[in-house]
């Protein structure tokens, strides 16, 4: 039987990594010490620690991760004892309960005695998933992690113990995580991502500082911190961030990226002065739960075969509109993917690129860009696209570049900001495209919203004021259902969202009608009449199954014409 250090020789050999003289002098060398042959490579100089663990994690099939961008998970931690995880060169990275996968970094997946010992600690309850990381960076990290505060509860109750520590914070500081100031951001940061936090807002008032974390579109306050760790704070996150730590007096933007639940999490930050000091803004963009199928969005069934319909036509433009925090990004992504493959060129001008998707050719416009959305779109065509996203329609020369490129054989997306989808024909015509070049153009318009789900563990039934009925046309023994609140929902009764959506589809009658610049009453009246169904009734629906409530369907839809 051929060994595991001579598989992994030849394998280096083959790459033209190492010559078979280096190999056999390692092999040679790892007989007399004793030392895994990895190790021997790396302490003879052969090759860099970096460079074998991407080499053994493409040759093993295994992922390999980034232990310095990682956030530490004390549940994680608290599953592997150090002493184990320094005798296995293995680190517990992230902990899923749900699941019961427990991400683990090992510097060698071959070595059957390390990953049995873990095994057999774990027990049956827990299931490792392992990714493969440097020796050098797993000692490192058992050493940061171990032993230290990482719950906000632990570091807060470390700092109040210290009272020197926030004011002993500096720039060299700044990047250890030894410090507490370090580690309560990344607690935080942690907490908010598995809370399912869309945005976390720090807010700081005249005495002391506001936490709060957008979840399911609605901002929950989870913590108030004395306002003497604000400054601290605030250079921890500009430092992540990118920013000038010494400009307090302008607005600025950054971004940065960390693994969390061991997967990539991006943070876009903006900082804005106001009265109390500066306010600081982080937008979550984890693209597991916001790159979703076009299955999954949540669609009522006939909005979803309705929507596939739209999808099968070759050219013309589709929109989606809504306001901020409706969804139509994740909307609009879903669309790509679901006509995203090797057959098709498909490329996009957003503003900035959220999520970056395989095969797709995505340019970002902003500030520190050259060009604009009417620009890009000129420049787009000269690359042979099939599908072009539009990440927004804001003005008259990019309506006008939008539509060109429908006319000349494309598919088109596009977000406009209007309250309805047949409002967006007088919004278009505001713009300057007037009704000839609108027709035949447009595939369809959608627009949409997000409604929080009643959490399934704890909603109660719930009878609903006779007006309340009436306008859901219940039978007497048809019942709604209220929120309560409970560990799974963290008290909200509510876990989750969903989309309500009405999709106008644009026939020739319809197209008629915009030719002939019809009334909004007449085109609602048209569309009705031929299977179109508004939001409101989307929302209504959802109501009489029992999975939102009236009230949340009325905090962003206008339900005062059904009560």
């Amino acid at each position: 039987m051929i060994s595991k250090e001579k598989r992994l020789g030849e394998i280096l050999i083959d790459r033209k990594v190492l010559t078979a003289d280096q190999v056999q002098i390692a092999l040679l060398e790892q007989q007399k010490t004793g030392k895994p042959f990895g190790e021997t490579l790396i302490s003879l100089g052969f090759l860099t620690e970096e460079l074998l663990t991407d080499i053994l994690a493409e040759t093993l099939g295994q992922q390999a991760i980034d232990l310095e961008q990682i956030l530490a998970d004390p549940q994680a931690l608290a599953l592997i004892p150090k002493e184990l995880a320094r005798r296995c060169a293995a680190f517990p990275v992230s902990f899923d309960s749900e699941q019961r996968e427990l991400i683990i970094a090992i510097a060698d997946p071959n070595d059957i005695l390390a990953t049995d010992r873990i095994r057999n600690h774990l027990g049956k309850d827990v299931i490792p998933v392992w990714r493969i990381a440097p020796r050098a960076a797993i000692e490192r990290a058992i050493d940061l992690y171990y032993g230290r505060e990482l719950t906000i509860d632990g570091i807060l109750r470390e700092l109040a113990g210290d009272k020197e520590a926030v004011a002993r914070f500096n720039l060299a500081e700044a990047e250890s995580f030894a410090h507490p100031i370090v580690r309560l951001v990344d607690a935080i940061l942690t907490d908010a991502v598995l809370q399912g936090a869309s945005d976390i807002h720090f807010e700081p008032e005249s005495a002391f500082v506001r936490i709060r974390y957008r979840i399911d579109g609605v901002l929950h306050q989870v913590r108030v911190l004395h306002k003497r760790f604000w400054n601290a704070l605030i250079v921890r996150l500009k430092i992540l961030s990118n920013m000038n730590i010494a400009e307090n007096r302008a607005p600025q933007d950054g971004r940065f990226g960390l693994t969390l639940a061991g997967r990539p999490i991006d943070f876009r930050a903006a900082s804005q002065p106001t009265i109390h000091g500066e306010n600081f803004v982080l937008r979550i963009l984890d693209s597991k739960r916001s790159i979703l199928s076009l299955d999954d969005l949540g669609l009522q069934h006939d909005n979803l075969l309705r929507l596939k319909r739209l999808l099968t036509r070759p050219e013309g433009i589709l929109l989606v509109t809504g306001p901020t925090g409706s969804g139509k990004t994740t909307t609009l992504y879903s669309i790509l993917n679901h006509l995203n493959n090797i057959g098709v060129n498909i490329m996009t001008l957003e503003d900035p690129v959220e999520y970056t998707l395989p095969i797709i050719r995505q340019t970002s416009i902003g500030e520190t860009s050259r060009i604009d959305f009417a620009e890009g779109v000129r420049s787009l065509l000269r690359q042979d696209p099939d599908i072009i996203l539009v990440g927004e329609i804001r003005d008259h020369d990019t309506a006008v570049m939008a539509f060109r490129a429908a006319m000349t054989g494309h598919q088109v997306f596009s977000t406009l900001h209007t309250n309805s989808a047949i409002r967006s024909i007088p919004r278009l015509i505001d713009m300057g495209i007037t009704p000839e070049v609108m027709t035949g153009n447009i595939i369809g318009i959608i627009a949409q919203r997000l409604v929080r789900k009643l959490c399934p563990h704890c909603k109660e039934p719930d009878a609903g004021s006779p007006s309340v009925r009436q306008a859901l046309h219940l039978e007497p023994t048809e019942t709604l259902y209220r929120p309560v609140g409970c560990d799974h929902c963290r008290g909200r009764g509510y876990i989750g969202r969903l989309t309500i959506m009405e999709i106008l589809a644009v026939d020739s009658g319809l197209d008629e009608l915009i030719a002939r610049r019809a009334t909004l009453r007449e085109l609602r009246e048209y569309a009705l009449a031929n299977g179109f169904h508004e939001m409101a009734s989307d929302g209504l629906r959802r109501i009489r199954e029992g999975i939102t409530t009236w009230e949340e369907v009325s905090r962003v839809v206008d339900l005062s014409g059904y009560h």
